[in-house]
């Protein structure tokens, strides 16, 4: 099997030494990704619902650069810092996997890069 480097400036730049995603025949591992605005490199502000928002929309566009989608996402992993904050993440969420959602697990961490309120990895079709 080979596997082959998915990059897009359309999603934050990695910072450190791993890549966006790799393809590796017909599944796509994305790393995991924080709120980060592409465009600043800064962490989006707002509440954990708008950080949500951010982290999918930087999937989407490393999904879409790599030739797949979100409704081809099998598997999630989401990192929280605050269990709390579960429901309002959940949320937004629920609006980007509207219909048969991948399978998820979702886990509270001490830390995150960035002190990033939560960060989310997801396993594709392409």
């Amino acid at each position: 099997m080979s596997k082959s480097v998915i990059s897009t400036a359309a999603a934050p730049a990695a910072i450190g030494p791993y890549s966006q995603a790799i393809r590796a025949g017909n599944l796509l591992f994305v790393s995991g990704q924080i709120p980060l605005d592409p465009a600043t490199g800064q962490l989006v502000q707002g509440d954990i619902g708008a950080q949500t928002r951010q982290v999918l929309q930087n999937l989407a566009a490393i999904l879409e650069a790599a030739g797949s989608g979100l409704d081809r996402v099998v598997k999630t992993t989401v990192y929280l810092r605050d269990l709390g904050e579960f429901a309002a993440m959940n949320e937004v969420y629920g609006e980007f996997f509207p219909a048969q959602p991948p399978a998820r697990a979702t886990v509270q961490v001490a830390r995150l890069p960035r002190d990033a309120s939560l960060e989310i990895d997801v396993v594709a079709e392409v």
